[in-house]
């Protein structure tokens, strides 16, 4: 097993840092708490990541946004303003310089904007903060993962990894599928198009 493995050590809070490695965010209630929010394209995405997020002791619900999106979010919590800090210092979106990605990360990662591709596997990026792509790229890479961004503009801007050889270093990083994540889960076949 992996020293980066999913199940190399229990989920914690710090595990929700993959939410921001996809598109999620965190707003702050002034200097008190934050809150994690995420769109979610599938309800099956949010029913696991409501569960992956409760085993890390962050309750979570879902909300319709005005444009009628699944909306994943936490309530405001003092705990997550750490994250905050570190992720938001100052005020926009940014990867920390000491951001080391681990299974866990990639976990919840996969789960909010992964989806299995021929030969490969693509983890979707914030298309709202371009200058995040190559560090989370880099991030990927130092877990034996290298991939480059791919995408942007019209293009929904994702990192691609292939090989077989990283394709089961993948599946071995983030562990087995959530229950009812199958359909996007690194090693699960791809389903036809229907």
């Amino acid at each position: 097993m992996s020293f980066y493995s999913a199940e190399a050590r229990g989920p914690t809070l710090v595990d929700l840092a993959g939410v921001l490695c996809a598109h999620g965010a965190l707003v702050c209630f002034g200097r008190t708490a934050a809150r994690l929010s995420v769109t979610i394209e599938e309800d099956w995405r949010a029913r696991a990541l409501i569960r992956e997020y409760a085993v890390r002791g962050a309750a979570a619900h879902v909300v319709r946004s005005d444009s009628d999106e699944i909306l994943v979010r936490t309530a405001f919590r003092a705990d997550l303003l750490p994250m905050a800090d570190t992720w938001y210092p100052a005020g926009v979106k940014a990867v920390p310089g000491e951001f080391t990605l681990d299974g866990p990360a990639l976990r919840l990662w996969a789960l909010v904007a992964g989806r299995p591709l021929e030969g490969g596997y693509e983890l979707a990026l914030d298309p709202a903060t371009p200058h995040t792509h190559e560090p989370l790229a880099g991030a990927l890479a130092t877990i034996g993962l290298p991939g480059r961004p791919f995408g942007g503009g019209s293009i929904r801007p994702v990192v691609r990894v292939r090989g077989r050889r990283r394709l089961e270093n993948l599946q071995e990083l983030v562990g087995p599928s959530p229950r009812g994540a199958e359909p996007a889960w690194p090693g699960c076949p791809l389903r036809a198009a229907g």
